[in-house]
């Protein structure tokens, strides 16, 4: 016999503060009341299965039968049949759980799990459950929800505070755990990218700057804060990190990626992975495939026709990817809108499937980004019409539509396709065992609620805002200094800061990263550190330019005459700077200039920035430029002419503060470059690695000496950054182990040989001195970044793998060779202060690739 009891709705109404904020009872039962909306508590009793009657108001009572409930000590009655089902036994292996549910799954049930429903704002219209849920698409489950209350859709009521929009997502999860059939939980995803896409989490540079730190153990950590506050503010997978390898300074995602180098952002994309995963979350890895070689570098309508060979797009775009999968675990994968060699990567078989899951063991589910799907209809067209578009990616890989609109337009088509044969159900199966799969590893079917309280102990907590701060300083590169910085605290009594990014914040914050944060711009970090170390110190503004002129971006290949406010700023600025001991010069580009959609014609300074420049130093007083952007850019005059140049990126939440301690001497720059700086659009591509002589210059003599005709080295390599400390390299060791089946070891000291303390940044540089075809002249093998006291020593030890050895043979076989290797150990790829060779005495082969 069922229990009957009483409720006092006045009681009800008493566990809720003015805010909303439910407060927790000692009972069995918790009860959700929507603040301020009696007909919502209503309906929430009703679909407890409380009969409730209204009786004049607050002083009703009602009577009802109450629910045997679904939740058992170590398990939960998903389908509710009373038994403990195999999917719902939590000591069964995940596969047999996977199987179990999908053989109970029906039709509606199966198509529902492959399609992404975008949350409040954006698609879905209701921010919590309502009684119309029933009668919707998702009364058979989601696969997933994106997005939801997270802030991007500044009308949500439930981003803020923490706790309040963990007690949404429950909400939303009871639905799907309590409300459907089988009671699947849905996958909570969001974005993360320089922190969890979230209002008020915790800010990181963009990664463009993380790329600069060159800092494993930093970035690992960085990917435990984004899980860490994912889990607690309600989220089970999110869209982290974007390894697409950027060879292209011209791109407008190039702020969104690691830098130019495979195995560098590869090992940035372990890291990441690992470090989410370590917190319960998975991620998703962004933009497979070749998404970052449009031709031209174009991005907008284009991102389509990458000129890539097939080993290129194994060796260098692949790579990170394969790395994160094989050994980070990824479990997520967001296929790209681009084609590669005339074929959709969202329709490709041979991308989603012979090689993301029969070569890399890929067991999680690829999402589409955006419209990638529609676009095999409506942009590539190799599909005439969308069901088709549906058919042919589905059966290339994809298991989840994601975007925009509503999901009953792919799942209906797709439910098309099944009934008049056109699908195959074993094909269907295959696309929703893996996102099955995938939430029983997020331990949703055993865990699917978060608590409330935990969200405000972990989101920005001291710790991870002291790791953005860290984060910020070290990926800050010193690109020149003739002994201008630090700046002297004792002499300097006053200092101009100018620039069009001096005030900038909005460049530190991104769709796709922390939202809501109060940025410390370049000027306020100045004035903060001035005011608390250096009391004396006068710190004086000047805008002197605006970002960019009028006639921008026409003006990047026509000249425009400067006109009188453009004049006058600067004249203002020239003023300012003659009465100051230093001059400090914010230049580079926002987030309209830099992004998704904005690819560039010119590398310049827009606007009159460089005349502003020029204009400083020729006041005669100390010139620091510092570059904020989101690409490298050519600051042709400043590395001849400023006394100091620093690149910031776009450096976060506490860019301000980190700069200031770098310019004062606190901090000691160590970031190095992930990308190296062109001096002109003309010298494109120029990048790291690259073939021997691909980057040469021209013959002086001979029959075909014809002397100079262009600029020939980059402005700043692969690598490169300066220290406000010097080293010394020292004692080379190569223990090679490979021929035995082990690894190769390769070590050395360093030595802090200069006043202060600082880290450097030893790079690992390998050559394959003669091969059976071209391979790249130098590859990165190994880095490190390591903290030295003055006049101390460290060891540092580089272990390379066989395969990391390995080129793509004339047969397409993935072999290491026997032969000699060159080794190098430097600062940058052009400053190298240790070299070695190795031999290999037979081939090891790893398969086709």
């Amino acid at each position: 016999m069922s229990d009957f009891f009483e409720i006092d709705i006045r009681n009800l109404l008493g566990n809720w503060d003015l805010e909303g904020k439910r407060r927790r009872e000692s009972s069995k039962e918790d009860f959700f009341i929507h603040k301020n909306v009696f007909s919502d508590m209503r309906n929430r009793l009703l679909a407890l299965g409380l009969a409730v009657g209204m009786l004049g108001g607050i002083h009703c009572t009602a009577l009802a039968q109450k629910k045997s409930s679904i939740y058992h000590k170590g398990w939960i009655d998903l389908n509710k049949n009373g038994k403990k089902d195999v999917y719902e036994d939590v000591s069964k292996p995940i596969e047999e759980r996977v199987e179990d549910l999908l053989s109970q799954m029906s039709v509606e049930e199966k198509t529902c799990q492959m399609v992404t429903l975008y949350g409040y704002g954006r698609v879905a219209k209701d921010e919590i459950p309502t009684p119309e849920w029933k009668n919707e698409l998702w009364k058979d489950g989601l696969g997933n929800i994106d997005e939801p209350s997270n802030g991007v859709y500044t009308g949500a009521q439930y981003s803020f505070p923490y706790g309040k929009h963990v007690w949404a997502l429950n909400e939303i999860q009871k639905f799907f755990v309590e409300q459907t059939r089988l009671g699947i939980p849905v996958d909570f995803t969001d974005e993360g990218i320089r922190g969890l896409n979230h209002y008020k989490a915790t800010s990181f540079p963009a990664q463009i700057g993380v790329g600069a730190t060159w800092n494993k153990d930093l970035v690992h950590e960085i990917g435990k804060v984004i899980g860490k506050e994912a889990y607690a503010l309600g989220y089970s997978n999110v869209y982290t990190p974007v390894l697409d390898v950027n060879r292209d300074q011209r791109w407008g995602r190039t702020v969104e990626c690691f830098g130019e180098d495979p195995y560098l952002v590869g090992e940035y994309g372990v890291n990441i992975t690992k470090g989410v995963a370590s917190e319960g979350v998975a991620n998703t890895l962004k933009h497979y495939a070749v998404y970052s070689a449009p031709k031209g570098g174009r991005d907008g309508h284009v991102r389509t026709d990458p000129h890539i060979t097939w080993r290129e797009v194994h060796q260098v775009y692949l790579y990170p990817f394969k790395k994160a999968i094989m050994e980070g675990g990824a479990l997520g994968v967001m296929s790209s809108y681009n084609d590669y060699d005339g074929v959709p990567i969202t329709g490709s078989k041979l991308f989603l499937d012979d090689i993301l899951r029969k070569k890399y063991g890929f067991k999680g589910y690829v999402v589409t980004d955006s419209d990638a799907l529609a676009y095999l209809y409506t942009k590539h067209r190799v599909a005439d019409s969308y069901k088709e578009a549906v058919r042919q990616a589905v059966n290339a890989g994809v298991n989840v539509r994601t975007t925009f609109n509503d999901p009953n337009n792919f799942v209906k088509p797709l439910r098309e396709l099944i009934q008049e044969g056109n699908m195959s159900m074993d094909v269907v199966n295959d696309r929703v065992r893996d996102v099955l799969y995938v939430k029983f590893r997020e331990g949703l079917f055993d865990k699917p609620f978060r608590e409330e309280e935990n969200a405000d102990k972990v989101v920005r907590s001291k710790k991870h805002l002291d790791l953005s701060l860290q984060a910020s300083r070290e990926s800050i590169v010193l690109l020149k200094n003739e002994g201008v910085l630090p700046l002297n605290k004792k002499s300097t009594k006053k200092v101009l800061v100018c620039g069009p990014m001096a005030k900038n914040q909005s460049a530190s914050i991104s769709r796709y990263g922390a939202l809501g944060i109060d940025v410390v711009t370049g000027l306020r970090g100045i004035q903060e550190y001035c005011d608390k170390n250096l009391k004396g110190v006068e710190v004086d503004y000047a805008l002197g330019s605006e970002l960019h002129d009028k006639g921008w971006p026409d003006s990047e290949v026509y000249d425009r005459p400067m006109d009188n406010r453009e004049k006058n700023l600067i004249a203002e600025a020239e003023g300012k700077a003659k009465d100051s001991d230093a001059v400090i010069v914010f230049v580079g580009e926002d987030e309209t200039m830099v992004g998704e959609n904005l690819s560039r014609t010119s590398l310049q300074l827009p606007g009159r920035q460089k005349d502003l420049v020029k204009a400083m130093v020729e006041t005669g007083k100390p010139v620091v430029v510092v570059l904020l952007s989101g690409r490298p850019l050519a600051l042709n005059y400043s590395a001849r002419d400023a006394d100091a140049i620093l690149a910031g990126w776009f450096p976060g939440e506490f860019g301000g503060n980190a700069i200031a301690d770098v310019i004062f001497g606190d901090y000691n720059p160590a970031g190095r470059l992930a990308m190296t700086f062109p001096r002109s659009v003309g010298q494109i591509p120029i990048n790291f690695p690259n073939k021997p002589y691909s980057q040469a210059g021209q013959a002086h003599e001979g029959p075909n000496g014809t002397g100079d005709s262009r600029v020939v080295e980059p402005l700043y390599n692969f690598g490169y950054g300066l220290s406000y400390t010097n080293f010394r390299y020292s004692n080379l060791k190569i223990e090679n182990n490979i021929d035995k089946g082990g690894k190769l070891k390769v070590s050395c000291d360093i030595t802090n040989i200069g006043e202060r303390a600082g880290d450097e940044v030893p790079q690992l540089y390998i050559k394959d001195d003669f091969s059976s075809i071209i391979t790249y002249d130098w590859q990165l093998r190994g880095f490190d970044r390591v903290h030295i006291q003055p006049k101390e020593t460290k060891t540092v030890t580089f272990e390379v793998s066989p395969q990391d050895l390995s080129l793509i043979n004339r047969d397409m076989e993935e072999v290491t060779e026997a032969g000699t290797f060159k080794v190098n150990i430097g600062q940058a790829s052009d400053n190298i202060r240790l070299k070695g060779e190795f031999k290999i005495n037979k081939d090891i082969k790893f398969g086709k690739i």
